[in-house]
């Protein structure tokens, strides 16, 4: 009888042991898993604000006046403190990143001391046009070979944990592109930064605090896998739905899944079940249909799931993917605070992303009043030297974050296309925004 009690007890320990064990290996790969994600966010952060920071300068060189170069001069230094912090937050402590930083840090005080001397009295000279198009240059540059970094990051799947590890161990490991592309990053900086950029530098946000109402009523979880399982062509069985918590300004259901070398995430709100946002992770295959067959499709989904009167108006391919925005359309007017962003996989027409946020936080029917310019009037106030190919109303927020009717302009400046708006009540030239064309595709053959 003892014997079978010792062997009893034994066993309970062995069993104790090995689940401690699992759930030691379990949380160590948790936080694996929460530090690569991080530095994933940052990455990709990082990439984006260095695009952005190069459509701005280019947006800045497109203006005509000096009102609204200030405001966009101010944007550029945020953007470039963004991208600071995300540097910051990358494993680069033991990789020479310091004339990126520098060269960033410079862009954010040569922007800031220009915004803030007054424009108006005092315009850009010629040698600081200058300096802005060598900025516009080198900071293309700079984009294109983090994407580049990103491209082939994604394409074979690198792991930022084996660049740290890489770093602090000083191992030269066969593959490793992304620290080879920061160093590439860091040496193009470095000569443009031994130019006469010192010489150079020597001589407001939206309120988003605002009540968020959703029209209908709460869903269950039942309903939520209802829809997830139509949007994801699943059974309910196959999805893995939680809750958001009671910090969110909109509350959510997020349904996920994995399956077939493929998974995907949704949130839902819990009000109204709305689909917010969405992401299908898969393999994207050779491109068999057209971009604007793949606007069809955009458009298709979102009537699907309620969002209608969406107007698209920008397009772009990046890796045989179409990338769609939409703005909703009031009686011929485009509200572009209620807007949409689309993406569809071009090998067979599959929506492999959704964001609309920025509709349910703004979509409302709006009292638009009549423009107290003309349009002819409004022309004027465009830089002459940017050739006008479309033109037609719309409603934009401002630097103030306020909501302005203006004419909105479509037209080009040598290769680069714009949008220039106008403020229809006073000719006030409120943004103007270069748009971005397909993306390169990288030769990864060699």
């Amino acid at each position: 009888m003892l014997r079978w009690l010792f062997i009893a007890v034994l066993s309970i320990a062995v069993v104790g042991t090995a689940f401690w064990g699992y759930q030691e290996h379990q949380e160590k790969n948790a936080i694996l898993i929460q530090a690569e994600n991080n530095y994933q966010r940052s990455f990709h952060d990082l990439t984006y604000h260095i695009d952005s920071l190069h459509d701005k300068i280019g947006t800045v060189l497109a203006m005509n006046s000096p009102r609204s170069v200030s405001p966009q001069l101010a944007e550029i230094w945020r953007i470039t403190s963004d991208a600071h912090s995300e540097v910051g937050q990358l494993p680069l402590s033991l990789l020479p990143f310091n004339k990126t930083e520098e060269f960033l840090s410079n862009i954010g005080d040569f922007s800031y001391r220009t915004a803030v001397r007054g424009l108006d009295k005092e315009p850009l000279n010629d040698e600081e046009t200058k300096m802005l198009e060598k900025l516009y240059q080198q900071s293309g540059e700079i984009k294109r070979e983090l994407r580049n970094v990103q491209h082939l990051a994604l394409e074979n799947n690198l792991r930022w944990m084996d660049v740290q590890l890489a770093l602090v161990n000083h191992d030269q490991p066969a593959d490793n592109t992304i620290i080879d592309g920061f160093k590439t990053v860091e040496k193009n900086v470095e000569t443009f930064s031994e130019s006469s950029f010192q010489e150079q530098l020597n001589g407001v946000s939206k309120n988003d605090d605002k009540e968020i109402k959703l029209e209908g009523g709460k869903i269950n979880k039942k309903e939520v896998k209802s829809i997830a399982g139509d949007v994801f062509q699943l059974k309910d069985g196959d999805l893995k739905i939680t809750s958001s918590g009671d910090g969110s300004d909109i509350k959510v259901y997020s349904a996920s899944f994995e399956q077939d070398n493929k998974h995907g995430y949704m949130d839902i709100t819990e009000k109204g079940g709305y689909v917010i946002s969405m992401i299908l992770n898969r393999d994207i295959g050779e491109k068999s249909i057209g971009l604007h067959d793949g606007m069809k499709k955009a458009e298709q989904f979102l009537t699907k799931l309620g969002y209608e009167n969406m107007e698209a108006y920008n397009s772009a391919e990046y890796s045989n993917v179409g990338v769609y925005s939409f703005a909703y359309n009031q009686d011929d007017v485009r509200i572009y605070p209620d807007s949409v962003q689309v993406k569809v996989a071009l090998d067979n027409g599959d929506v492999v992303g959704l964001s609309a946020r920025d509709f349910l936080v703004n979509h409302q029917e709006r009292d638009v009043s009549e423009p107290e310019i003309t349009i002819e009037e409004a022309k004027k106030e465009v830089n002459p030297n940017v050739e006008i190919q479309e033109e037609s109303l719309a409603v934009i927020d401002n630097d103030l974050g306020e909501e302005v009717l203006v004419y909105e302009f479509l037209g080009t400046l040598g290769e680069d296309t714009y949008r220039i708006y106008i403020n229809a009540s006073d000719g006030f030239e409120e943004r103007v925004e270069r748009l971005k064309s397909t993306e390169v595709k990288f030769d990864t053959s060699a």
